[in-house]
């Protein structure tokens, strides 16, 4: 079974091992939907999308390397998540009786876990980080994902009418994304007065006016890619043009400095110049400006004192915003430059000279 073992499981079972070795720890508990994926090659356990942990786990001891799940789960993990053949032993427990795997298969180890658990080490942050560099094969599915999100938003975009309500606006972009083979995880919605009041706008059952913001992070094989973009009818006031562009050269600025070996607090001690220099100094307060992505929307978010270096393989979503507007993408950082992986082709964008680069980013689409 362990020559079944693909390459990228195997570099990722070394990681953790090597993390528990220095830790002076036996094993390693993963819960969390987002780490059963990374673990097992974009395999999933979520049943409930509103919960971060799945209904099965991973369990990697310095030797071995188990499935934790009940006989519900286990014959769709074994049969289409073809985790048996990837190296993986179970242990299967009845929906109705409490599981005895830890006591079976870990009894006196010192164990971690990627959330708080009773006498369990947290290595929840170590574990993001870890999820947070993609490996080549992620990066291909990555960019695979990004493009079917990206067609996900255009379509329902260009579907969006006045007079619909923020819940028939969202009900456009969930479909288009599972259309695509893309789970929506998170989807937020906003028109017209409630996008100058909300950083996350939540459905109402307000009818749109003019304007409409759309908000998804979809995921696919675990990975999480997001965007937001928005859609004016009628010409913008000269005000709300201002914004657009000043939070578009922002986050130019951002993507520009996101480079290999800088750490996130230099990134975001640069984006701080840039809200500045476009005359909005204060906005970055009101939002966090995102962070590395992966297996959840945000790995972990960006802040001045951040110490977490950028490193080629990261995948980036930041979402600056000047009140009314907003700009989100999600960036693949290379040695060379960064790719945009859910850029739209055909969409409205400005382009914006940032140090030796110029970067297309996205205007508010007017249909007049």
């Amino acid at each position: 079974m362990w020559d079944m073992m693909n390459q990228e499981i195997q570099t990722k079972l070394s990681q953790l091992r090597s993390l528990l070795s220095s830790r002076g720890l036996q094993g390693i508990l993963l819960t969390r939907v987002s780490s059963f994926a990374w673990i097992t090659g974009g395999s999933s356990t979520a049943i409930n999308v509103a919960s971060s942990f799945g209904e099965g786990a991973a369990l990697i001891t310095l030797d071995k390397q188990y499935i934790l799940a009940n006989n519900i789960e286990t014959t769709r993990l074994k049969n289409e998540e073809k985790l048996e053949e990837k190296g993986w032993e179970f242990f299967v427990s009845n929906w109705y009786e409490a599981s005895t795997a830890l006591d079976t298969l870990a009894k006196g180890f010192k164990l971690a876990s990627d959330a708080p658990a009773a006498g369990m080490v947290d290595l929840g942050a170590e574990v993001s980080r870890l999820r947070a560099v993609l490996q080549p094969v992620e990066q291909d599915r990555f960019r695979d994902l990004g493009s079917r999100r990206a067609a996900a938003s255009v379509e329902a975009i260009y579907a969006v009418r006045p007079g619909m309500s923020e819940f028939e606006i969202g009900s456009l972009l969930s479909k288009a994304c599972l259309e695509r083979g893309v789970e929506p995880i998170v989807n937020l919605i906003a028109t017209d007065e409630r996008i100058f009041s909300y950083r996350h706008p939540t459905y109402s059952d307000k009818k749109m006016d003019r304007y409409a913001m759309l908000v998804l992070c979809g995921r696919r094989l675990g990975l999480v890619a997001s965007i937001t973009r928005l859609v004016h009818f009628g010409a913008l006031s000269a005000e709300l043009q201002r914004k657009a562009e000043a939070c578009a050269r922002v986050d130019a600025a951002i993507i520009a400095a996101t480079r290999p070996g800088r750490t996130l607090g230099q990134v975001f001690s640069d984006t701080q110049a840039a809200y500045a220099a476009v005359g909005f100094p204060n906005e970055w307060t009101l939002h966090h400006q995102g962070g590395p992505a992966g297996y959840e929307p945000r790995e972990f978010v960006g802040n001045p004192t951040s110490t977490d270096l950028v490193a080629a393989g990261q995948a980036y979503a930041w979402n600056p915003s000047i009140t009314g507007a907003k700009v989100e993408d999600t960036v693949l950082i290379t040695e060379s430059g960064s790719q945009v992986l859910t850029e739209m082709p055909g969409w409205p964008v400005y382009e914006i000279q940032s140090g030796a680069v110029v970067l297309r980013r996205p205007r508010i689409l007017e249909v007049i």
